[in-house]
């Protein structure tokens, strides 16, 4: 076009707006869906087959979600969030507004269609936020949310569904990268891992890339950040955290959400949130790493938090100065999940000892009132469950055991709760709601279902799901596991390697050199969702990418040096059912060592107690042993140390938990921890390709006793071991092929 045709076209496009019946809209099939594109406005999405159809307000076009041939506010894209979800809340019917408050239990899609559990509670319990599990790849996911969109499109008042996960980027060990090939998804080091790079800067960016390949799959809420502080090192979700230190656990959160949360340029609607965002549900409100004894409270035997060191404020900070104080321009996070942990004495005002979700001090004065917090609050999942068992996994009504599942649905809502993790049946809702009516009547409790509904509405109104919920198949496979996700992921994996030791320069070792890989074996056990994995006995890593960078030899005396990986120690859940059955209290430790450790220093006593389901308030586990699973580990390293006499062994340690290293590392010429890589990435760092920059962002203890002695709710209260070159395993500590790291990161997040 040239310069004296664009005031004509300015001209001629301004004619046909002014007269009367031209549209600013227009209209394409893709077959299974319509695509709606509003010059200067809303792209919309909807399925004939649903019963929607358009409606038209000065020239533009708008969905009829609720089929009433006029256009309502909540159906007025040009309006705010807010505004739009407070319409629309008032409009529903309580069953409704039930149905908004349900997550789903774990859902699988191993193909585009839907079950008939997904259809029934879609249809009559109204629910409306999915939690999914495995995806059989992108193509089907984006199938398969198309016909649940479809599906809740067509239930008046036309709401559409919010699909979350929990984090699905781990790398898988073996998968072989290649920079121009892309993946099924882009793969990143665990939150710890990512923690290790010391990187506000790195995380927001996994955040942006996550959230792309998130919105592509149909997912809209992240079940994420965790951000819990990992001041006991037995506890078993440690990979999951940022680590230890409060401040880089709140910078990390921040940029996390900000990364997920932040839309910009054509994919932003308003205020920062638009159809690139994802919803982050920042975890565990008030900090889940101060389990009694180290144990997880996902069973009985962990349910309960405790603060030995009065540093209860601490363990907020990541949430009151990272991911509710963000520096985009969502400004927090927009919903939060309590952990399943009573925090045992914490609340003097109304003397409970309840899980967090049932705490009217937790969560309605803490957040709610304190914090200020307005955003979407979600219980964890089960935690209105009976109790099956002290070791049985997944129901987890902690100090509301004696209550019913109705009441504890109506206490939990008067915590000042939205949202109930894992139940896709409205009826304890409705139940809890009934309650509400007769103790504070029908207006009262029609108000606080509504404020609840406003909320939940909020989050799926600004994410563009209102107007656009629909996924092209062919955007989703170029989107998920694009080559420069890929790339993006794999650099990060790299710069997670923390060295710890490297005695005599042995690393890095020259490509094409001959390497002994001892064999691994992996004894049977369960894994954290309770699935059995058998036993077995094969390669460490895999033998091919091995091959591409050295020769790989099972003969000691043929090689130049040994590549011996491992397990950090499987140290158990502090529990054995069979113990109660011999009439003990079933109490054991939870071990930080490979070799047998028996507990003569742990507490005589417990800290927390007064249950009245207890037969008993004794935890203690004073002088009782606990065996690692994977003891074989180290005897695998010994015998590898012994096989190739004087020439180098090498140890890569795949870390889950801090570890006590007393018991193999003077037998180690170089030690590598793996924060959550490929094999690829480890043998990138030992054939000297990268170089390691990661440091320790948790300290390694010096033995047992430490761990024995530190307070569950205090950072950096154990002595850290120190190895033969003089070196201390603590928190910021890490290895270059140079010497010691000191350098911007390390003065910005000193150990305090």
């Amino acid at each position: 076009m040239n310069r004296t045709s664009v005031p004509l076209a300015a001209f001629l496009l301004a004619a046909c707006l002014a007269a009367a019946g031209c549209s600013r809209w227009s209209e394409t099939d893709t077959g299974s869906f319509r695509v709606v594109h509003n010059n200067g406005g809303r792209t919309l999405a909807y399925a004939p087959a649903s019963g929607v159809k358009l409606v038209t307000e000065n020239r533009f076009a708008f969905k009829d979600l609720n089929q009433s041939g006029a256009l309502d506010p909540y159906e007025d894209w040009r309006l705010p969030a807010r505004e739009r979800a407070r319409d629309l809340a008032a409009r529903m019917t309580i069953e409704q507004i039930a149905g908004l408050m349900l997550y789903s239990s774990h859902q699988a899609v191993p193909e585009p269609g839907l079950t008939d559990d997904q259809v029934r509670f879609l249809r009559e319990d109204n629910v409306r936020h999915v939690l999914v599990t495995l995806i059989a790849g992108p193509a089907t996911a984006a199938e398969w949310n198309n016909n649940l969109q479809a599906l809740a499109e067509s239930v008046v008042p036309g709401i559409p569904v919010n699909v979350s996960s929990d984090p699905r980027h781990l790398p898988e060990a073996d998968a072989e990268y290649n920079a121009g090939a892309g993946g099924r998804i882009s793969m990143w080091p665990a939150a710890l891992g990512m923690a290790a790079a010391f990187d506000p800067g790195l995380v927001r960016e996994f955040g942006r890339i996550a959230a792309r390949e998130y919105r592509a799959l149909g997912i809209a809420t992240a079940l994420s950040p965790q951000v819990d502080l990992a001041t006991d090192p037995r506890w078993s979700r440690v990979s999951g955290t940022f680590g230890e230190h409060p401040r880089l656990a709140a910078d990390l959160a921040r940029a996390y959400v900000d990364g997920f949360q932040t839309s910009t340029g054509r994919d932003e609607i308003a205020d920062g949130w638009g159809y690139a965002s994802v919803n982050a549900m920042v975890k565990h409100w008030p900090g889940g790493g101060t389990g009694e004894g180290g144990r997880d409270a996902h069973y009985a035997f962990g349910k309960y938090a405790v603060y030995p060191g009065a540093n209860f404020a601490a363990h907020l900070v990541p949430f009151l100065e990272g991911a509710f104080r963000l520096e985009g321009p969502t400004r927090t996070a927009s919903a939060v999940m309590p952990y399943y942990t009573i925090s045992h004495g914490i609340d003097r005002e109304n003397g409970e000892n309840v899980g967090n979700s049932y705490s009217r001090y937790i969560i309605g004065r803490l957040l709610r009132g304190d914090a200020a917090y307005d955003g979407v609050v979600c219980t964890d999942w089960g935690v209105t469950r009976d109790v099956r068992a002290v070791d049985g996994f997944g129901t987890t009504p902690w100090g509301a055991e004696t209550l019913t599942v109705a009441q504890r649905h109506y206490k939990i809502l008067m915590a000042g709760v939205d949202q109930f993790g894992g139940n896709n049946e409205a009826g304890p809702v409705l139940e809890a709601w009934r309650m509400g009516v007769a103790e504070h009547g029908e207006e009262w409790m029609r108000a606080r279902m509504e404020q609840s509904a406003v909320r939940l509405l909020t989050n799926i109104f600004r994410v563009g799901l209102f107007e656009n919920p629909y996924l092209d198949p062919g955007a989703t496979a170029r989107t998920v596991g694009s080559p420069d996700f890929v790339r993006a992921g794999y650099a990060a994996q790299l710069r997670s390697v923390v060295m710890v030791k490297n005695r005599a320069a042995a690393l890095p070792a020259a490509r094409g050199k001959t390497v002994y890989l001892p064999m691994k074996f992996t004894p049977a056990r369960r894994g954290f969702l309770g699935r059995e994995e058998p036993a077995k006995l094969d390669y460490p890593v895999s033998r091919a990418i091995a091959e591409k960078y050295f020769r790989v030899t099972d003969d000691p005396t043929a090689a130049d040096f040994a590549l011996v990986v491992v397990d950090s120690p499987e140290g158990g859940s502090g529990y054995s059912a069979e113990d109660a059955r011999r009439g003990r209290n079933g109490y054991r430790p939870i071990t930080l060592q490979y070799r047998p450790y028996r507990a003569t220093a742990a507490r005589a006593r417990s800290l927390a107690g007064g249950d009245p389901l207890e037969t008993s308030t004794d935890r203690s586990y004073r002088g009782r042993t606990a065996r690692a699973a994977n003891e074989r580990d180290l005897e695998t390293i010994l015998a590898a140390r012994r096989a190739m006499g004087p020439k180098p062994v090498v140890v890569a340690v795949r870390v889950s938990n801090p570890m006590v290293f007393a018991e193999f590392e003077r037998e180690a010429d170089a030690i590598l921890l793996c924060l959550g890589i490929q094999d690829q990435a480890l043998m990138e760092i030992v054939s000297g390709a990268a170089e390691p920059s990661g440091l320790l962002p948790i300290g390694m203890p010096a033995d047992m006793a430490e761990v024995e002695r530190q307070d569950e709710d205090v950072p950096f209260d154990m002595k850290c071991h120190v190895d033969t070159e003089g070196n201390a395993y603590d928190f910021g500590f890490g290895l270059s092929w140079h010497g010691v790291i000191r350098d911007g990161r390390t003065a910005r997040y000193p150990k305090p």
